[in-house]
């Protein structure tokens, strides 16, 4: 694994709608820029072996930015891939979407849930929105957030982009209840209510 740059974006919500948060929600993504190990090769039919290689080190490297960007306090977490011009979508998807990513990922923050994610490929400079939710209740939507990442010159065409994502806490303010508790909701209420 080649590595150009490590990119960490942080921020801090502290009022909403013109209310203080009653607790300050930091969300941090950290982005390794890492050269394609595939791109160039043709259709490569095995991306096992350097995934297994790779994406290990790149779930460890980026946790640890994470907690250093969020001292260590995260309640939620998410993963994603840019992948540039010239690689294929599965490259990112051999980096993020197996158990050498996401397991690491998961263990080294204490997570249970599966890491929700999203991917792209795209040319340098490409914008990618992160969701992030619990890291050991899935179901629990006070923490579904997300985190836009752009790094400027990146990906170039033989490179990708790895993210990990996190948040500190809940969105500020969260108050749409919780799928655990939803009421049981089907077209039928489609009857009672009136056509838009």
């Amino acid at each position: 694994m080649t590595l150009r740059k490590l990119v960490t974006v942080t921020e801090e919500i502290v009022t909403e709608a013109g209310a203080p948060a009653t607790s300050p929600t930091r969300r941090a993504a950290a982005a390794a820029v890492i050269t394609n190990p595939w791109a160039g090769r043709g259709l490569v039919g095995d991306l096992g072996p350097e995934a297994a290689r790779t994406a290990p080190l790149l779930a460890q490297r980026l946790t640890r930015a994470l907690e250093a960007a969020l001292g260590g306090r995260i309640a939620a977490f998410g993963k994603a891939a840019i992948v540039g011009l010239d690689g294929e979508i599965e490259h990112g998807a051999a980096l993020i979407h197996t158990p050498y990513f996401g397991n690491i990922l998961r263990e080294l923050v204490d997570g249970t849930s599966i890491v929700v994610f999203s991917d792209e490929r795209g040319p340098a400079g490409t914008a990618l929105t992160v969701p992030v939710w619990h890291k050991t209740a899935a179901a629990t939507r006070s923490h579904y957030q997300t985190v836009q990442v752009r790094v400027p010159d990146a990906p170039r065409g033989d490179e990708i982009v790895v993210i990990a994502a996190a948040a500190s806490g809940p969105r500020p303010h969260a108050r749409i209840g919780d799928r655990t508790t939803d009421p049981a909701v089907s077209l039928d209420i489609l009857e009672d209510l009136e056509s838009v």
